[in-house]
């Protein structure tokens, strides 16, 4: 072998050392080291998941139906919670596996530790009477079985629509109540594309104080009617003097006095 190559091999085969002695090569090796990021998780998602379609359940029942596009978990976050940013489709189960009511919303968010739902959006929520309650959000709080809403909502059952502010319900969306009234109309008077059409009917719009609640007995009877929207008791009318009967005058009997004589 040449001199000249001779004399390289030495600095080739220390390279080759000092290469594979380097961390993180490809020579395989490793300083055990941890390297972190700086991850901020209320903004970064400790998991991701998408086209889900999965049941859920509470106490060896199950309780859920969750089909969503899209499912954000943020688990090390101050106050857990999931998200679902690309919309929500819920079904609610009862003990035998009845579906009591379906939602669907345009995102949603989920707060673990309070167990409370946040449907924001175009949010739809249908019971087992099939009454339908459309609003732009709506809270649903499972710890205390209540759900409500401070917002517009719209109420449409099979006889009548009903529109206001404010509104309060159990978990299967068939006890109810409306704050703050501001139409209630037959649904033969609904035109579709016409969102009050009762605007124009004084008899079947109440006013903002009133409160109707529906309770699933009120199908049997008479739908229940706004307190200030009833009409009040007639008020009794003085009949003038004039227009009263004359008086007759009973005629008087003579009276006969008996005088005694004195002796």
């Amino acid at each position: 072998m040449p001199r000249a190559s001779m004399r390289i091999l030495p600095f080739v085969a220390g390279a080759a050392v000092a290469v594979c002695s380097w961390p993180m090569t490809a020579c395989g090796g490793d300083d055990h080291r941890e390297y972190t990021a700086n991850v901020d998780p209320e903004q970064v998602a400790t998991m991701t998941t998408t086209d889900v379609s999965t049941l859920i359940s509470d106490s060896g029942i199950t309780r859920y139906r969750v089909v969503t596009p899209l499912w954000l978990v943020y688990d090390e976050a101050r106050e857990s919670r999931w998200r679902f940013p690309s919309g929500l489709h819920l079904e609610r189960f009862d003990d035998f596996f009845n579906r009591e009511a379906t939602v669907d919303c345009d995102s949603a968010t989920y707060f673990k530790v309070k167990q409370l739902w946040r449907l924001d959006g175009h949010v739809r929520v249908t019971n087992m009477a099939s009454d339908r309650f459309l609003t732009s959000q709506l809270f649903w709080d499972q710890r205390r079985g209540k759900v409500y809403s401070d917002s517009f909502i719209r109420i449409e059952r099979s006889d009548r629509i009903m529109e206001g502010y404010g509104f309060e319900s159990n978990n299967s969306m068939t006890d109810f109540r409306v704050r703050n009234v501001s139409a209630i109309l037959p649904v033969q008077q609904f035109t579709p594309g016409d969102p009050s059409p009762a605007a124009s009917d004084p008899a079947s719009v109440a006013t903002d104080s009133a409160t109707v609640r529906y309770r699933p007995s009120d199908r049997r009877r008479k739908e229940p009617e706004a307190a200030s929207a009833r009409p009040a008791p007639a008020k009794a009318v003085a009949v003038p003097d004039t227009a009263r009967r004359p008086h007759k005058p009973v005629p008087q009997r003579p009276h006969k006095i008996k005088i005694n004589d004195q002796q």
